[in-house]
């Protein structure tokens, strides 16, 4: 039998974008549209169909399961208060492996360099990372360098794999959650665009904003050695909270309704949203994560995250409802329910 032909019309939606734009990497509607017309539905299979951000193998049997994973890296500048490319790469990496339920072990590290860059900011970069892969238990065993013409490719892009070991029978997943669920998120939002965005502009505010670039597979592994049944974990880095959370809706299939008023957001970080017409539900995290546990572990979790340093702002911020497909519901400071759809775009483009 002779192959299939080739099918060379663009799927729906994007053959309404003959280029790409930059919101196709924002993590909100454009992103998702991309990812589910044309590399989901072009690679589909079984793990990749799970949809979340580390794909779990099992080569061994359930007793000990695999956790990989890739990300790259292309912030701008380079160095913001409270990290770099460097040790964003190695903590962007870890906490997906850590959003299965892994301990992360391994990372691999491709560097895409342009032509002039300063080799003491290379060697600022490289040395972050040792620093960032050593506190965060993790080896780079592997990598690749590229050098490009002066002009294309804007200093310097990072690329990261990494593998991770599940010693756990849960299985972690956007599939996991059901009605009923406490939606848990693990501290304060904003911290990491915010602090991005006041250096790219030359903001400066009353207090400094640090980004809250960190990894997270140590609290992770805390709630696991609690013995918290987690159904799903999801960092909160391109879209937010609500990209987040909207991801998870569809995937599950249910409803999430939350609080505003119950979302953890420091009064420095929301004033700069509002001076910057930013809607901080939307603004990228490093080093935070969104859960989803039963109603009888929520106390559990939260107490459980909050004796972690980078945890100390916790909260249960809302609910899964027994209501299919119905997306996110967002209660208003004021009380007033309105849907929360994904992010069209992306707010602050190049902060990841």
């Amino acid at each position: 039998m002779a192959p299939a032909a080739f099918d060379l019309d663009c799927p729906v939606p994007l053959r309404n974008y003959p280029r790409v734009l930059l919101a196709h990497g924002g993590g909100g509607r454009l992103m998702h549209d991309l990812i589910a017309t044309l590399f989901t539905a072009t690679f589909a299979n079984p793990i990749l169909d799970r949809a979340h951000d580390a794909a779990v193998l099992d080569p061994t049997g359930p007793a000990e399961r695999l956790a990989f994973t890739t990300d790259s890296y292309v912030v701008r500048p380079l160095f913001f208060p409270g990290g770099d490319i460097g040790s964003l790469a190695v903590h962007g990496t870890v906490n997906d492996l850590a959003m299965a339920g892994a301990r992360p072990r391994h990372l691999s590290a491709g560097f895409i360099i342009e032509e002039g860059l300063p080799m003491e900011t290379l060697w600022r970069v490289v040395r972050s990372m040792r620093l960032t892969a050593d506190r965060s238990g993790v080896a780079i065993v592997t990598g690749d360098t590229k050098v490009v013409d002066a002009g294309r490719g804007d200093g310097l892009y990072l690329n990261t794999a990494g593998l991770g070991i599940i010693r756990h029978s849960l299985l972690i997943e956007p599939r996991s959650v059901v009605a009923g669920d406490a939606i848990v998120v693990s501290g304060d939002l904003g911290r990491h665009g915010m602090a991005v965005m006041a250096v790219r502009e030359g903001l400066q505010f009353d207090s400094a904003i640090e980004s809250d670039s960190a990894p997270v597979a140590s609290l992770v592994l805390d709630l696991l050695d609690a013995g918290i049944e987690l159904h799903c974990l999801r960092d909160l880095t391109r879209g937010g909270l609500a990209g987040a959370l909207n991801e998870i809706a569809a995937t599950a299939a249910l409803t999430l309704r939350f609080e505003e008023a119950s979302v953890p957001v420091r009064p420095d970080v929301r004033a700069a949203c509002e001076i910057l017409g930013l809607d901080v539900l939307q603004v990228a995290c490093e080093g935070r994560f969104v859960a989803f546990v039963p109603q009888h572990d929520a106390d559990r979790t939260v107490e459980c995250l909050r004796r972690h340093p980078d945890g100390t702002h916790a909260a249960r911020i809302g609910t899964v409802l027994p209501l299919p497909d119905g997306g996110v519901r967002l209660v208003g400071t004021l009380g007033v329910e309105r849907p929360l759809p994904m992010p069209g775009g992306e707010q602050l483009p190049r902060i990841c």
